[in-house]
């Protein structure tokens, strides 16, 4: 039974996810916006509803077990990041390796690349340091919260600026479906695009609330960690609508919308996530989230270094999928 709720959860989530970002794609078009806005902030923003409503009912509204909740909101946050900068990355070469060979070339936009990771690489830091910072210690604690959320928002600002000058060259946002509901005979308008869009609000709310109880029942069964689970498990889940949008545009050729769908994620997700962990639980230090931050730190890094110095190739990221290997290994023996 525990099987078929995580099974009937995992579905609702990735099919929410297709419709939030399907809808997306139909409003990036209308806004006359660059794929890279459209990848880095709507997608990207999008499909990492799943794992950001995770942890926030799980630490608002989860299991009666406080420190059961904010262990998986803990590992929810931290874990993402994890599997988007390794595992999903990688994925992107595995599709590309027939097709563009080892030492073929990814093209994404460059600079809206190099802006994603850059700002995570600072963000994550900075949550990777306030796990040596003890939690009475509340004022370093809001600040560095607020310097997250204030970073984001620079995040953004920058995003969209940059967003003209790259329409006008040939970037703008091209829809790759018909918008779903349209598919039903119904006009695709705004009014449309909106309903789609809360419509698959609620499915995910619905499939990250039975995803919390399923990851309790699974910890109290196994009596394993929740926190080990939610780092995981919970992210392997969470993460698959960015895996498999930005799949359907590697294989189109859409690099841009492919990475800045994951790379956007991981400054969503480094950015406002752990500012809340860092209020809203202890955040202290412990050797599993040691080894995921450092893991992650690494893989971003990478491929920071890998744009800087002659473009990214396709043997690059499969380098991260050592990375996420380390990983296991190495949590598995903590």
């Amino acid at each position: 039974m525990l099987i078929v709720q995580i099974v009937l959860t995992l579905l609702v989530i990735v099919a929410a996810s297709e419709l939030f970002t399907n809808a997306l794609e139909h409003l990036g078009a209308r806004l006359g916006i660059s794929e890279g806005v459209t990848g880095s902030i709507f997608a990207a923003v999008g499909t990492a509803l799943p794992e950001t409503l995770i942890p926030l009912l799980a630490l608002a509204a989860g299991t009666p077990d406080r420190a059961v909740n904010e262990e998986i909101g803990v590992g929810a946050i931290l874990g993402a990041p994890l599997m988007l900068s390794t595992l999903s990355l990688s994925l992107l070469a595995l599709v590309s390796v027939r097709r563009r060979g080892l030492r073929g070339r990814f093209r994404p936009e460059r600079s809206g690349l190099a802006r994603d990771l850059d700002v995570f690489l600072v963000a994550f830091v900075l949550a990777t340091a306030m796990l040596f910072v003890p939690h009475r210690a509340i004022t370093i604690r809001v600040a560095v919260s607020a310097i997250l959320v204030t970073l984001y928002f620079i995040y953004l600002l920058l995003t969209l600026r940059a967003s003209t000058a790259l329409v006008d060259e040939g970037h703008g946002t091209r829809v790759r479906a018909p918008l779903f509901l349209a598919r039903l005979r119904l006009p695709a308008g705004w009014v449309t695009t909106c309903a789609q869009l809360a419509g698959a609000v609620l499915l995910l709310v619905a499939g990250a609330r039975g995803f919390i109880e399923a990851v309790h029942q699974v910890s109290a069964r196994l009596g394993a960690s929740p926190l080990l689970l939610s780092l995981l498990l919970v992210p392997v889940a969470t993460e698959l609508p960015e895996k498999l949008n930005s799949i359907i545009w590697i294989r189109g050729g859409k690099d841009t919308l492919s990475f800045g769908n994951i790379t956007g994620a991981m400054v969503f997700q480094g950015t406002l996530l752990p500012a809340l962990g860092i209020t809203l639980t202890p955040w202290t230090l412990r050797p599993d989230m040691v080894v995921g931050t450092a893991v992650t730190l690494a893989a971003a890094a990478w491929v920071r270094l890998a744009l800087a110095t002659g473009g990214l190739r396709v043997w690059h990221l499969l380098l991260n999928a050592a990375l996420y290997v380390l990983y296991l290994v190495l949590v598995l023996r903590l």
